[in-house]
Parts: C-alpha cells; structure tokens; sequence
C-alpha cells in the first residue's frame, strides 16, 4: 500500500489458503513452522495431468508460440492441443525407449522456450527418460563452453536436442562426443550427422510406451535442473515425480485461485530454471490450461515482443521478474491498449528471482486502480531450484516488497539461529533427494535431522501475528563484517539502494568484507539514458559519465546517507559499472539476478580500487 494512501485499498478477490501456521520449539535457537492446512492426495506422476486433459479438453490448446519468420520477426499463433500433445508424448517417448535412454544416459535439451522443447520434455515425462535443460546462454552467450562442458559430462547423456543447427552447432562440436547422437528441430551442424525431430515425433507408438508411463513411480527421476551456480560450477538437482507433483498441489492449496478456471499464461520465463520449467509449466499441465509462450524478455531489444503479446492475449494470472513488471509498469502508463489487455482479466501478479522495488509495486497499483477501478494483488513467495521450487507464498493482499508469507502445506521449515540471523531450512515432499552423482555436495546440504539448508535469512513479518509469515532478511553467505567488526547486512541494504535508485538501479553489488567502510558497485539501468539527455547512439561510458547522471546518483547517495543510521547501512563510496555482469563467470542468471559473490570474486581489483580510493569515477556523499 502506498504511504500516501488515504482509504483501504480495493484488490480484485483472491483467495489464500494457508491463513494459519502452527510453529513448535525445538532445541534453543531453533523452531519449527507448518502450514495447518494438510496437503492431502497429490498424482503419482506427471503423465498423469497430461492424459487427464487430452481426454477432457482434447481440442484446448496446451500451448501455442508465434511463428518464427526471418531477421527475427514473428508471425501467428501456432497452437498443439492436449490430444496432439499427448500423442507427440507417445512417439517420442517410444522413440526415446527405441534409444535404450534412461537416468545414466538421459536426453538434454539445448533450446529457448519452443513448441519442439515442449513435446520432447512431455515425451521424456511420459517414457520416464529423464530430460535435463540447459541454458542456453552456456551454447550461444559463453565462448569457453565451461559449464556447458560440465552439464554434459555430469550427465552423460545418450541424445543432445538442439532448437537449431546454425545457433548450437558450434558449442554441439566443441563439447558434445561423436558416439551423442544430435536431433535438431531445424538446421544441421557442418560435419555432424544429426536427426531431425520430425524423425522423433513420426515414430509409430506401441503399447510398450504405455507400460513404461504405468512402471514411473513417484521417486521416478522427470528431470534434472543445474542450479545457476555462484563461485562453483552449477550443482545437478534431481527432480522426482514426486517433487514436482508434491510441489503443484501445495502452490494450488497456497494460491486457489490457480484452480478456479483453466489458467491463461504468457510467459517468457525460461524451462532450464525452476521457476519457469516446473512452475509455469507444471501448473498449466496440471490444470489444463494454456500457456502462450513469450519470445520477449525485460531487455530494451526484447520487452517490445512481451508488450505485443500482452495487447492481444489477456492473461488470468501473469508470473514475472521484477526487471520485467518495472518495464511493463512503465510501459502501461502511456499504452491504453497494453492496460486494457493485460488488466481485463488478470487475477494476480506474481514475481519472483529478486526483490522488487516498492515503487514498481505502487505504480503497478496506481495503474490498476485508475484502469479498472481495483489493484490487482501482487504475490510472491521464497524457494530454490532445491525445492520443485515453492517453499512459501504471501497470504495476503497487504503486503510489501520483501514479504514472503507462510510455508507451503506438507512442508516444515526450520528456522536456526545462524550467525545472528535466522536461517529458513526446508523438509518436505517437494525437496529434491539430493544432487545427481554428487555424494559429497548432497551431504554439505542436508543438516542432521534431514533438512535442506538454504542459506536464506528470514524474519517474522509482524512478531505479534505469526500467520502472516515471514520476510526475507538476505542471503546469510552475502553478509560480511567491516574491519571494525560491525556486521553489514546485505539483503535489506541492497534493497535499499535500488528502491531509493529507482528506476536507474538494475542491481548493485555490496563491498567491505574487512573494510573500513560500505562501498556499492552498481549496475545502471537503461533508464540512465534519458536522464543523461544524451543522443540514442552515444555509448554506454558516456552516458554514465554525463552531468546529469552523475548527479542522480550523486542525490541517491545523498539520500542513503541521510537515512544512514552508521557504517553498517551508510554508502561510503560507489562506482557506476559500464561492463554488464558476465555469464560466463556466473555473474548473472539467465532471469537477469545478480549474484554477489560471484560478482566479487570476479571484480576484486575494482573493489580494493574502490576502496583504497585509486579507481576512476568515485562518488561519495557529500551529507
């Protein structure tokens, strides 16, 4: 709710299921939290879903996807429905037991988000193949090939599929060995032989694919996902059917609203993470609904495809990262037609991959308001690629950025004095068994009484009202001390910084582990340009080298340390970053989040420049 707010704020209904918690003491310094509402009957498998609808609903789309046309334009929607869908599943999947493809030699999937991506995964799911997407940014962004190299050697796969010959090839001939059999859905790769997916999805199904669907149980492996990875490489998480399942029917009791109607997505949001892949997508399937995917993404050159796709296709629910509703809030203040689309029907809003900013979240409302006479209710939540992912979600509408809520039903969290903080660890039916071929990282993250150890801080929303849940209190691993042993926590600072920043603060990574002070290394926004008043086609360095830049920043710093009650949340000194953070070095996500530690181990030389006061561009507050 804004500060300004001068009545009770009208939300279009939604309800929330988990409205109580019971928590319990444990050993001192640790508690124990559950949902009161039970879990109940979950499906065994997600083939389940699949068959369900393509026998109810077989005309209703499952999922559709422009047309791709040349110099990356895009056309038309092509549709596959519930009966095509399932009958890909079949062929494929035979195709895939013709391979002899199992967890040691499973399928791996280089691709963005397609139609061809979608078939084969529900093939997989189907046969019980275990299926594993890759980002795609380890084949088309990364020029050593690294983690790419270290999916496929973890995994051993028996088939690579990639999208497209021309965009993969090159990574498919530096990485993957001549005896990996190569499908592409379109194109070849000079020198590979390769089959074609049409080849896949023509195999003739027999009855020996629908006993392999009857022999997957619930500890059947669907899926491997790779975390994104801080200073290490990427960890293999191995996904049950039993996670997944689990997980849908806890994030449907959490949010009912899922279940009122067969949802409507359009959603960009990619398969090779959690959020995406098993959230997303997993609800669509399991409710029978349709997911229209999104070839945009919260970049300047891709945000417009996301706003041509919201003008024509209402969603009943909308899932986004905070870097795409501030694109998309910013957007709708000026586009009648995107407000009207995108407001007609939508039920919620959902973010999740980062915090996001207080001001976005007010003028999203604002928008609403002013549109359709009601805000629309902005939900998110806490979970990790470790946990199918949901671990908890907001139970109410009155929530502010850093709010999220109460456990997820069947699941007990665990909160631990750690360090003092207090970390939140998870145990349930939705928590991964452990990491693919990887004893010894499995061991580091399970405690003693079995639960896994996030390293997420949380703190009660309101102390005297435990129901409404908790709010995240930052990454215990990000937290660091000043030389002066005061200890620095970086979660609410960082959150600080780009609220008090918006909209010219991507992101911005904190400094001063043993330090004598804070220092903010800090990623601009695109926004930076019209504030610098420059021309479109001047360079990045100069547009953060401008006066007018310069000073926005300079009053930002201004203001923390106006707020700044001592050295733990006072920016000392700061630099605005020109190179965008690196992928290759693990930097940033494919969602666009950024990881601090990686972020520092990379940029060491820049941060002892920043504090020993030798590098160029320096601000400090001049308060």
């Amino acid at each position: 709710m804004s500060e300004t707010s001068k009545t009770t704020p009208r939300y279009r209904p939604v309800p929330f299921g988990v409205t109580r918690v019971q928590v319990r003491e444990g050993v001192p310094g640790t508690r124990y939290v559950q949902a009161e509402l039970p879990l109940g009957v979950y499906a065994r498998r997600l083939s389940d879903f699949l068959i369900h609808w393509a026998e109810v609903e077989p005309g209703r789309t499952f999922m559709a996807r422009r047309e791709q046309l040349s110099e990356g334009r895009t056309g038309d929607w092509q549709h596959i429905s519930y009966a095509q869908a399932l009958d890909a599943a079949r062929r494929i999947g035979q195709s895939l037991l013709d391979r002899q493809l199992s967890a040691e030699r499973p399928v791996v999937i280089l691709s963005e988000n397609t139609l061809e991506h979608a078939l084969l995964s529900l093939g997989c799911i189907y046969a019980g193949v275990p299926y594993c997407p890759v980002s795609p940014a380890y084949a088309t962004i990364s020029q050593d090939y690294d983690k790419l190299r270290h999916v496929l050697t973890t995994l051993t796969p028996g088939l690579v599929f990639a999208a497209d010959g021309a965009r993969y090839g090159r990574a498919i001939r530096a990485t993957v060995g001549a005896d990996v059999e190569v499908v592409l859905a379109q194109g070849g790769i000079e020198g590979r032989q390769a089959t074609s997916f049409a080849a896949l999805r023509g195999t003739v199904a027999t009855p020996v694919v629908d006993t392999a669907m009857h022999a997957v149980r619930p500890d059947t492996i669907a899926k491997f996902l790779f975390t994104s990875g801080s200073t290490k490489m990427p960890k293999p998480v191995i996904n049950t059917h039993r996670m997944w399942c689990a997980n849908l029917q806890q994030i449907t009791l959490s949010m009912p609203v899922i279940a009122e109607a067969p949802p409507i997505f359009v959603d960009w949001l990619p398969w090779n993470h959690t959020f995406g892949g098993n959230h997303n997508v997993g609800l669509t399937l399991m409710h029978g609904g349709t997911l229209y995917i999104d070839d945009g993404k919260p970049t300047a050159a891709l945000i417009g495809e996301t706003l041509r796709n919201l003008r024509e296709i209402a969603p009943t629910l909308y899932f986004n990262v905070p870097t795409g509703f501030e694109m998309i809030a910013l957007a709708m203040k000026s586009d009648e037609a995107l407000r009207k689309k995108l407001l007609s029907r939508v039920r919620l809003f959902f973010y999740s991959g980062a915090g996001l900013a207080q001001p976005v979240w007010d003028s999203l409302h604002q928008t609403a308001e002013a549109e359709v006479g009601e805000r629309i209710v902005m939900a998110t939540g806490l979970g990790m690629t470790e946990s199918a992912p949901s671990a908890m979600f907001t139970n109410s509408p009155n929530v502010r950025a850093g709010d999220i809520g109460a456990p997820v039903p069947g699941m007990t969290l665990k909160l631990v004095d750690v360090d003092g903080k207090t970390e939140v660890r998870y145990r349930g039916p939705n928590v991964t068994p452990g990491y693919w071929r990887s004893e010894q990282a499995t061991r580091e993250t399970f405690d003693k009484e079995g639960y896994l150890c996030t390293g997420d801080a949380v703190q009660w929303i309101d102390p005297n009202d435990i129901h409404r849940g908790l709010k995240f209190d930052g990454r215990i691993a990000e937290d660091f001390k000043l030389a002066t042993g005061t200890f620095v926590s970086v979660g609410p600072m960082r959150a600080k910084v780009i609220v008090t920043g918006a909209p010219c603060v991507q992101d911005v990574v904190l400094t001063g582990l043993n330090m004598k002070d804070v220092g903010a290394l800090i990623f601009p926004s695109p926004a930076c340009r019209a504030v610098s008043g420059l021309p479109a086609d001047a360079s990045w360095e100069a547009v953060l080298a401008s006066a007018p830049v310069r000073d926005r920043f300079q009053a930002v710093l201004n203001e923390l340390a106006r707020q700044a009650t001592g050295s733990a949340n006072r920016i000392a000194r700061a630099l605005l970053l020109a190179e965008p953070p690196s992928i290759d070095k693990g930097e940033v996500t494919d969602k666009g989040s950024i990881n601090q530690r990686a972020v520092l181990k990379h940029r060491d030389a820049l941060v002892q420049a920043l504090h020993d006061g030798s590098a160029p561009g320096i601000l400090t507050p001049q308060t």
